[in-house]
């Protein structure tokens, strides 16, 4: 998937009158890229067009029409696209409870580590998790991770002919599995792979 550079994105004025258009696209794009593993945490999956609409968003909440701020935004986004030859996904620890979820994230250290995608028979494929910068310590981790995928030609070849995917988490205080994901799901992230 080829990156956005600033010929992309829509100057504030012009997003102001196509965002209600462009949110509405992009949240039922979204409903196909995402899954939820056990009852607290979800993988939603990057691509090129839900990076283009945080971007816009950025952009708008912080009026940015500089170029040089259009620029971070860009270099801040961009690796989160996809490369081909992986899937890239925002990992959230959700607990609406916020003492709960304290508690849920001094057992969790090290989760991001511990996240996983399976292609058919093939090996599962841990994250790699947080390349820009750590979100976790001894004593706890971060409800928010970045991760990346990387997967085989032959998984990525495999996908591409509807092979099963499966997703899941095998950490001591978070264990659980989706196997597999839906049609529609398993579908989209192929759209990510070449």
């Amino acid at each position: 998937m080829s990156k956005l550079s600033r010929d992309d994105l829509m100057n504030l004025e012009t997003y102001a009158e196509q965002r209600a258009e462009f949110r509405a696209k992009v949240m039922e794009h979204k409903k196909n890229r995402q899954v939820m593993i056990g009852d607290h945490c979800t993988l939603y999956f990057e691509d090129r067009l839900t990076i283009h609409y945080q971007i816009q968003e950025m952009l708008r909440i912080e009026k940015i029409f500089e170029a040089d701020g259009i620029e971070e935004e860009l270099g801040a986004y961009n690796p989160l696209i996809p490369d081909g030859s992986n899937w890239k996904a925002t990992f959230m620890i959700e607990y609406t409870d916020v003492s709960e979820r304290q508690v849920a994230l001094a057992k969790m250290a090290g989760i991001e580590d511990k996240v996983w995608m399976q292609v058919a028979d093939f090996d599962r494929v841990y994250a790699i998790a947080d390349e820009d910068m750590d979100r976790s310590d001894d004593s706890k981790t971060s409800a928010v991770h970045f991760m990346r995928f990387e997967l085989s030609q032959e998984m990525s070849a495999a996908v591409k002919q509807g092979a099963s995917i499966a997703a899941g988490i095998d950490h001591p205080a978070y264990t659980s599995s989706v196997e597999p994901l839906l049609p529609a799901v398993r579908d989209s992230l192929s759209a990510d792979l070449v």
